[in-house]
């Protein structure tokens, strides 16, 4: 086909509608006009505001003195904006990426922090914060993984990056990471295709032989890092099944995974001690080895290595009341909440997979279920109480059951909550905690629930001088310990439990406080003889 400047074009569209007696629009063309169309139609500069080095400058400084929710909120916007620009070149992309990701580092990290410690925040408000995090991370991560798209289709300019695609590669890991661990703050849903980008960017820079190149990751962090090690920290964070964990212990997990990192084997060898495997070029999550999987040139294994010998010893250390001082988990912390998050650890890393402490038997039946100890206590004292849910059990053992849970607008369903649980066709009332949860949909979740008593007692007594609504989950005998719920904060070693019972009064002596949970205590008591 014959290629026609723009005013010979004009000048066939001209006599062709002289033929047709059609009046045609009259343009005046010099050369000096077809260079400055061909300038505005096929213009290779960017009208983003951020692609003026003066505006970027003033924006990316301005950042820092925001408040934190507000700047992180910005910086989403522009960085999906950055990224839909089709025009912008690669290394002006990448430049604008890494400034906007670096100003508000510290915002990230202290909205992370009020996440995790802000005491009394409103259901509302937590999801609000939760929200902020969670997009940040993925606009993030996204962005710099349409940057190495970019990258690894050969845009032109490409080359002028090359040095800087290894960083790019530990941020889009560590940003993909973080919006994994934020999934888990609410315990899912994960998106599987999380695990083929980040396993996708792994590949390539192994290919490119600098998955091991050690770099910093942000000039105002100290520590190294490199495209593996972020990689595999991810698949550790996901091997270590946080669905058991309240999001303080899922942070407190995931610094232990980072320090003890460097221990775990990861390679794409076939070997006896292999525990977890992964296929990086697969949407699918890690995976513990209970069968050898499809082979394939993409196939990676992981074990704790010698992880677990270190971890299994600093958990002695922190049974006889001692935190380790060289690591670093973000704050201090007591033994007390410490110590569960190193047992979880250790039945994770561990060769052999958990044991389950009562067989489970398949059913499927519905359940009535009551949130929170003032609802329960109400339902026990046939007083009424809020509204109920209907839930559907999948299994059940001595010990608990499995049950669908429907996720409405309460959104109340977390790990610690207290349930008052009614069988279908049954009056009785059992008494149990949620242990583990996981959402498989936005509105769909699953739930473990270990059962604490299967008859439990409402009791209204005296608790140093104030009235105290709690529940007994076992049966009173004198001189025995006994188990009761009280509300939260209200256990005390000193002060007895004291109310009436069969016409009588009874006194329960606090021995120690076995949980906290959602929003109840719960103690154990000794039976004190009848007065």
């Amino acid at each position: 086909m014959r290629r026609m400047t723009l005013p010979s074009a004009y000048a066939i569209l001209e006599a062709e509608c002289t033929q047709r007696k059609c009046v045609p629009l009259k343009l005046s063309w010099s050369a000096s006009d077809t260079a400055h169309t061909m300038l505005g139609i096929f213009s290779a500069k960017s009208g983003h505001p951020l692609a003026d080095a003066k505006e970027a400058k003033r924006v990316v400084s301005e950042l820092s003195a925001r408040d934190a929710a507000p700047a992180l909120d910005e910086v989403s916007g522009w960085l999906e904006s950055v990224a839909a620009d089709e025009v912008l070149k690669l290394s002006d992309r990448l430049a604008l990426l890494l400034q906007l990701d670096e100003a508000v580092q510290p915002h990230a990290r202290k909205l992370g922090r009020d996440y995790l410690t802000s005491p009394r925040l409103g259901r509302q408000q937590e999801y609000k914060l939760w929200q902020t995090n969670h997009d940040f991370w993925a606009q993030l991560g996204s962005a710099y993984d349409q940057g190495l798209t970019r990258y690894m289709g050969q845009e032109k300019g490409s080359e002028a990056v090359k040095s800087d695609v290894p960083l790019l590669m530990v941020r889009m890991l560590r940003a993909y990471s973080s919006q994994l661990k934020w999934d888990q703050f609410r315990y899912g849903p994960i998106n599987a295709e999380l695990w083929q980008r980040m396993g996708r960017a792994y590949l390539f820079a192994e290919q490119a032989k600098c998955s091991r190149q050690s770099l910093t990751p942000y000039p105002t962090l100290p520590g190294e890092t490199t495209v593996e090690q972020e990689y595999l920290k991810a698949l550790v964070f996901q091997a270590s099944s946080m669905d058991s964990l309240l999001p303080l212990e899922i942070e407190i997990a995931e610094r232990f995974i980072a320090h003890f990192l460097p221990l775990f084997v990861f390679t794409a060898e076939v070997r006896p001690d292999n525990v977890y495997w992964v296929d990086s070029d697969k949407p699918a999550p890690p995976k513990r080895l209970a069968v050898l999987p499809q082979v394939s040139p993409s196939l990676r294994f992981f074990s704790a290595g010698a992880a677990l010998a270190k971890l299994e010893a600093m958990l002695r250390q922190v049974e006889r009341n001692e935190v380790p001082a060289e690591v670093n988990l973000g704050a201090q912390y007591s033994a007390r909440i410490v110590l569960p998050v190193l047992k979880h650890l250790v039945i994770y890393w561990a060769p052999k997979p958990p044991m389950r402490s009562h067989d489970r038997h398949r059913v499927k039946s519905r359940l009535t279920a009551v949130n929170g100890l003032a609802n329960i206590h109400a339902r026990l004292s046939d007083h009424g109480g809020e509204e109920s849910e209907a839930w559907v059990v999948d299994d059940v053992s001595l010990g608990g059951m499995g049950a669908q849970v429907p996720l409405g607008a309460n959104d109340w369903v977390r790990i610690g909550a207290l349930l008052g649980m009614q069988p279908e066709g049954g009056s009785n009332w059992l008494i149990g905690v949620i242990r583990r949860f996981s959402r498989e949909t936005p509105t769909q979740g699953s739930a473990g629930i270990e059962t604490l008593s299967k008859s439990p007692q409402a009791v209204v007594g005296d608790l140093g001088g104030m009235d105290c609504i709690a529940i007994l989950l076992d049966t009173l005998h004198s001189g025995d310990t006994v188990r009761a719920i009280l509300p939260s904060a209200a256990f005390e070693p000193a002060i007895p439990l004291v109310f009436a019972w069969q016409g009588r009064s009874a006194r329960l002596d606090p021995v120690e406080q076995l949980e906290s949970g959602v929003d109840f205590d719960l103690g154990l008591y000794r039976v004190a003889p009848p007065a």
